[in-house]
């Protein structure tokens, strides 16, 4: 850069000193600017550092943790590990600001946001276990200047934020989400009878916590148990951390214990069902554009007393999507197949289905991969998928009466409230195409057409009295297809809430299409309602509502068999079952 400056002056010597004062400030002015814009582009230029240490609670070193250094633009910039010393190092950095993120099995992810980076930066970071993140605390200020927080407890993360709080006379109810706003009320209590469902006759009482409002950390739990049984529970506790622009992380445990379901035949050996499952999720955003969800789900079942075996199983899942304004493209993976009557907030998305196979307890289960396309609008919405799947253990479900004697012992596990017992039939492969299109209509309301293809087991060579072995044994593989069609809505001026749906596939099947497909309709004609019987608006919304669900209404899709000691079983897709109750929000 050349820079040159004139000046003149027509004036005498003496005053002419004036002008070199001037100059020469001018001069070094100049110089500072020159020497300023240098050093900035230096810096510019320069690589900087960011260093650190990665550890527990306790303060222990994690070895082999991976460390992330993400952009402002949510693109991981480096990933590294940490060595034996859990130190962590990413030695050529650009200048500009940074997330930090650290990740080892059994912690959650720990995340250190707007991270400035000039030179060498240190950044430590400490990862948590779920439990160490939540703990019971007295509600205390913070401070002396902190206003006294007028809930009797509270639920707090290891940062001190508040995640739930309890009134000293009122229910469980969310953190409020600024200083004016109200809480939203969180209990449900839901008392019901059942009949008809594997597992659940008789009554239901449902406690149930919903999901928090909070953008940070949720809370789901659900206690679910039958009274008319020696202390038949399902259980499920849950925890939610959103992780700003990097995703959210998700850990849940269920717990089921059924002492009414045993070993068919068995005599009462091996009675009193245990299942407990962790599933552990971890979604991931890259922009607006894309987004993976990862994650494992283990499970460990048993029989409470005279155990043949103790199953251990770890099942994965993935998905990948990809969005262009209104279109999705995404690749599913999964291992765990939906348990029937499955429902997302409940134990039942969480525990797998279980049965008897040759003597010992099996899990249904598979793998599954999916690529498809969705386009979505505010009116309506379609989507196609291809997926191809290889079933172990497919779970299938009769209606037993017995008798005399059954000598089906080892081979079906039985409920004696219900009559209904499971077995495994034998493992198959198959693949095809799940269609369905979406569409709202006026007030509220929305209808939905669904097509599938693909394999489902036949029992169709069977004939004469045989045993359930060589029966489930028969079971085979068929190609067909399967056609469906949901409404649901809400009723103007009754508020009443319903669902009706018609899944067809031909009767003779035992297992369902595309066992794997999500939001897909159960078998046969389905009637769900939900109506309000009371309303309290206010600073506290209570409700009363009735609920009536109905599966299998028409009775369809029923298989007889005779086995060889006189004993009928009646397999079907998908049982009729009747569950009526209300349900109290609080």
């Amino acid at each position: 850069m050349q820079l040159s400056l004139y000046f003149g002056f027509a004036r005498d010597a003496a005053q002419s000193q004036m002008p070199r004062v001037i100059v020469r400030t001018l001069h070094l002015a100049l110089f500072l600017m020159l020497a300023g814009l240098a050093a900035a582009s230096v810096e510019a230029g320069a690589q900087s550092s960011v260093s650190g240490m990665v550890r527990d609670s306790a303060g222990v070193p994690q070895i082999g943790a991976q460390v992330q250094l993400i952009k402002s633009d949510l693109t991981v910039a480096a990933n590294v590990y940490t060595n034996s010393k859990g130190h962590f190092v990413f030695a050529s950095v650009l200048p500009g600001s940074y997330a930090v993120k650290a990740i080892a099995s059994t912690f959650l992810p720990s995340l250190r946001e707007n991270v400035r980076v000039r030179s060498a930066t240190v950044v430590n970071l400490t990862l948590n276990t779920l439990y160490e993140v939540m703990q019971w605390l007295p509600a205390q200020p913070r401070s002396a200047s902190t206003q006294k927080d007028d809930w009797a407890w509270t639920l707090r993360s290891a940062a001190n934020r508040p995640l739930l709080r309890c009134l000293e006379d009122g229910p469980l109810v969310v953190v409020s989400e600024g200083p004016n706003s109200q809480p939203r009320l969180k209990a449900r209590l839901v008392a019901s009878g059942q009949q008809g469902t594997f597992g659940e006759d008789g009554q239901r009482i449902t406690m149930e916590i919903e999901d928090t409002p909070s953008t940070s950390r949720e809370l789901l739990a659900r206690v679910d148990f039958d009274p008319t049984t020696n202390a038949g529970m399902e259980s499920m506790l849950g925890f939610r951390q959103d992780l700003g622009f990097a995703g959210s992380v998700e850990s849940v445990a269920a717990v089921a214990m059924h002492p009414e379901i045993e070993d068919a035949g068995g005599n009462g050996a091996g009675s009193g069902l245990e299942e407990v499952a962790v599933r552990t999720t971890e979604r991931m955003q890259f922009g607006d554009a894309a987004e993976a969800e990862v994650g494992t789900q283990q499970v460990m079942a048993r029989f409470a007393q005279n155990s043949p075996n103790t199953i251990l199983s770890e099942m994965p899942f993935a998905t990948v999507g990809w969005r262009t304004g209104n279109n999705e493209i995404h690749y599913r993976m999964a291992t765990a197949v939906p348990a029937p009557g499955m429902d997302a907030s409940g134990t039942a998305g969480v525990l797998p289905a279980l049965e008897m196979a040759n003597g010992k307890l099996v899990v249904e289960r598979g793998t599954h991969q999916e690529i498809g396309w969705e386009r979505r609008t505010d009116a309506s919405g379609v989507q196609i998928l291809v997926y191809a799947d290889s079933i172990g253990n497919p779970m299938l479900e009769a209606s037993a009466r017995p008798a005399g004697g059954m000598d089906f012992a080892g081979q079906a596990l039985m409920d004696p409230a219900s009559g209904l017992i499971r077995t495994a039939g034998e493992g198959f492969s198959t693949a095809g195409v799940v269609a369905s299109v979406e569409h709202r209509l006026p007030g509220g309301n929305s209808v939905r057409l669904s097509y599938a293809n693909g394999d489902a087991l036949v029992i169709s060579g069977a004939r004469g009295a045989m045993s359930l072995s060589a029966l489930a044994g028969a079971a085979r593989p068929r190609r067909t297809q399967m056609y469906s069609l949901s409404l649901s809505g809400t009723i103007e001026g009754t508020g009443t809430r319903w669902r009706a749906s018609y899944r067809w596939q031909p009767e003779e099947t035992l297992t369902r299409v595309s066992p794997y497909a999500l939001d897909a309709a159960e078998p046969f004609m389905n009637l769900h309602l939900r109506q309000p019987l009371c309303r309290v608006r206010g600073e506290r919304a209570h409700s009363i509502d009735a609920i009536v669900d109905a599966r299998n209404l028409l009775a369809q899709g029923y298989r007889s068999f005779v086995l060889n000691d006189g004993s009928l079983l009646i397999f079907a897709q998908e049982q009729r079952s009747m569950s009526a109750g209300l349900g109290f929000t609080f």
